[in-house]
């Protein structure tokens, strides 16, 4: 076998092995990288006091007032009412225990909450507690902290939306031991960015990937595309959110979200190199997958290219950006791979071979 052979061999083989590892990866960034539910949305809320402190005791808004969490390191039981002041929850040293006999139990298990109660619950009866958890920690959806009607907006955004609003200010009631505690928070929403101005800028950058695979006269416009494409997948990786608590840590969901960043590194490592030393077909190749792992990564988080707030703990508009790289270039480079591959491959055939004689 001639080395032109073997370079050409190896190729292959290097895009079959990415692609199998990229298949192992397609689970891990759409649940890592915000521990499920939406990547973006127009609502916010936050946590503006816990009344009185309470040392030991850590509140969190997460996902844009989605949910409510709570994690009590203290070896004293905190416990939170249902609506109608009905015993809910208990959340303590010995774990996370919730009271079958309260409508919030079920209304709380959905986002807009859909689940039916069952027809034995009863607010004034006994409370009837069943252990969820054996850490001390819970999350779960309080309804007093974000809009629940699905697919309509509140009347004062409704009126005015092209300003910013706050929605509502929100108490939830608690009890530590023996002490009454209020979290207060509010609700906000702002306007997205306008459509005209964002709009052809992910165009952009997906017809000029996409031109940099069909009408570069050499590979090398491509490697700085894959160059491009590592700096938005590495970034989105470590700006990962943290998660809930009882889901994972933050450096456990960071790892998780590196493994197809640092596949793309090596994809894109590979990609770059064949496109210095002129090897268009092998550039090809590889821009193929690198553009396939960011799909992976970016389609999962691909609302916040349209909503006002990201979830990321960096700027807002670098989380953005990162995924609009993810997606636009992501595609671009699987369009404009295929096609660099088949039109290198074509002008190397059409190079006369040498005359013997």
């Amino acid at each position: 076998m001639t080395g032109a052979r073997l370079r050409t061999a190896a190729g292959r083989a290097a895009v079959v092995l990415l692609g199998l590892l990229a298949t192992l990866a397609v689970a891990a960034p759409a649940s890592a990288h915000v521990g499920g539910g939406a990547a973006g949305s127009d609502f916010d809320a936050a946590l503006r006091s816990v009344t009185p402190e309470l040392p030991g005791v850590t509140v969190r808004v997460l996902q844009f007032g989605d949910q409510l969490e709570v994690v009590n390191d203290t070896g004293t039981e905190l416990t939170v009412p249902g609506y109608s002041g009905e015993p809910y929850l208990r959340i303590g040293p010995d774990g996370v225990w919730r009271n079958a006999l309260s409508p919030a139990t079920y209304l709380n298990l959905d986002r807009y909450g859909r689940t039916p109660i069952p027809d034995d619950v009863d607010i004034v009866a006994a409370p009837e507690w069943e252990q969820v958890s054996t850490e001390p920690a819970y999350a779960w959806h309080d309804h007093r902290t974000h809009w629940m009607t699905e697919g309509q907006l509140p009347p004062l955004v409704a009126a005015a939306p092209d300003r910013a609003h706050t929605v509502s200010e929100w108490t939830v009631p608690m009890a530590h031991g023996g002490t009454e505690v209020e979290v207060a928070g509010v609700l906000t929403w702002s306007p997205p960015p306008p459509g005209w101005l964002i709009w052809p800028v992910y165009l952009l950058l997906l017809a000029g990937t996409v031109a940099v695979g069909w009408l570069a006269r050499s590979p090398r416009p491509l490697g700085a595309v894959l160059g491009l494409a590592v700096v938005a997948s590495l970034y989105h990786a470590l700006a990962t959110p943290v998660p809930p608590s009882t889901v994972s840590s933050h450096a456990g969901a960071i790892v998780s979200a590196l493994l197809p960043a640092l596949m793309v590194l090596l994809a894109a490592g590979i990609g770059g190199r064949a496109a210095l030393r002129g090897r268009g077909v092998l550039a090809g190749l590889m821009a193929v997958v690198v553009g396939w792992l960011l799909l992976v990564q970016g389609l999962p988080d691909v609302d916040v290219l349209w909503t006002a707030n990201a979830l990321t703990t960096g700027p807002q508009l670098l989380a953005r950006a990162a995924v609009a790289v993810l997606v636009a270039v992501g595609l671009g480079l699987v369009i404009g791979g295929l096609g660099a591959a088949r039109r290198f491959r074509d002008d190397a055939r059409a190079v006369p071979a040498p005359a013997v004689g």
